[in-house]
């Protein structure tokens, strides 16, 4: 098979050599050239996986249109908020039977509408050849081939095998699901969680605290979530509870680190100089919050999330905020 994969970040590259080692040709796409001819030429990708061989059915190119021809599975790991842009001009690029895959983990800003939503929408593809996959991916490990396990949603069954099944390896292991509202929600709203997380963590506070808010933030997904129409039991396996696990403990997590930094006493800016790369739930919070109020759904901690990072809220009273709310039943 011939695979496409947009973007040449960590995640794109990591499971672009998923790809590869489950067999497939691999067309890498990305904006700059250095990084794509180094790709092609090295082997490489040093600026964001660094140390890091990959396999030579892998090239890239800057060349969308060229990426796309002949591919019968596209996935994409663009930036959220850039995604409608970047693809507006393509859907008639996409093979007419080429399953499409997000690998990507937001809402976006201007619309509120999930990745699959805005996939739909930019490259005219039905809901049937759509896919999206998460779980407890931090491309870093999966990069150095240490196992780990994902699940693949479609409204389709049949797709959803084909995806599981074109990316099964000896250390990447698929499951599938049927629940894309669940498995897209869960892997955005785990980021706006992580950075909550390391909010607290920069702050020093322990591990109650962090117990606390990775708990009480399932929680909110898990409700954002049923009122969408998704199944509560998809936030308790690997794109809901797998997935914020992963991403609220780990240092690899960019989220987790962006968190960390304005726990510190970094602004926005400054974090995300230090951070590098794209931390998704620094973006996705207010789309997430504005979802969750147009549907009744009560998140506290994604509301004290945007309010340090965007209304000048410090972290010490986003904290009393939330520790002082009046006493109710857990759900």
């Amino acid at each position: 098979m011939r695979a496409c994969v947009l973007g040449t970040g960590s995640w794109g590259t990591t499971f672009a050599q998923v790809l590869a080692d489950a067999g497939h040709d691999v067309v890498l796409w990305g904006r700059s050239e250095a990084v794509c001819a180094e790709v092609r030429e090295a082997h490489t990708n040093s600026g964001y996986v660094p140390g890091v061989v990959l396999p030579e059915r892998i090239t890239a190119t800057t060349d969308a249109r060229a990426a796309l021809a002949g591919a019968s599975l596209v996935a994409v790991a663009l930036p959220s908020q850039a995604v409608r842009s970047i693809l507006s001009e393509l859907p008639d690029a996409v093979e007419p039977d080429a399953v499409v895959v997000s690998l990507m983990k937001g809402v976006e800003l201007t619309s509120d509408e999930r990745m699959s939503e805005l996939l739909a929408e930019a490259l005219r593809v039905p809901a049937a050849r759509l896919a999206v996959l998460s779980g407890p991916n931090l491309a870093g490990e999966i990069a150095q081939r240490q196992p780990t396990t994902t699940v693949v949603a479609s409204i389709s069954t049949e797709t959803a095998q084909r995806v599981a099944h074109a990316c099964a390896t000896d250390y990447f292991r698929t499951f599938t699901n049927t629940d894309v509202i669940g498995v897209e929600l869960g892997g955005a709203v785990k980021n706006v969680i992580a950075l909550a997380v390391g909010i607290a963590q920069g702050k020093g506070y322990g591990d109650n605290t962090k117990a606390s808010i990775i708990t009480r933030g399932l929680s909110e997904a898990t409700r954002l979530g049923v009122a969408l129409g998704a199944s509560a039991a998809t936030f308790a396996g690997l794109a809901g509870m797998g997935d914020l696990v992963a991403t609220c403990a780990s240092p690899l997590s960019r989220n987790h680190t962006l968190g960390v930094h304005i726990g510190a006493g970094m602004s926005l800016d400054e974090a995300v100089a230090v951070t590098g790369g794209t931390a998704e739930g620094a973006k996705s919070c207010r789309s997430v919050l504005d979802l969750a109020r147009r549907h009744g759904v009560t998140m506290s901690i994604t509301a004290a999330v945007v309010a340090v990072l965007y209304e000048g809220t410090s972290v010490e009273d986003m904290v009393r905020a939330l520790i002082t709310r009046p006493p109710r039943p857990e759900d």
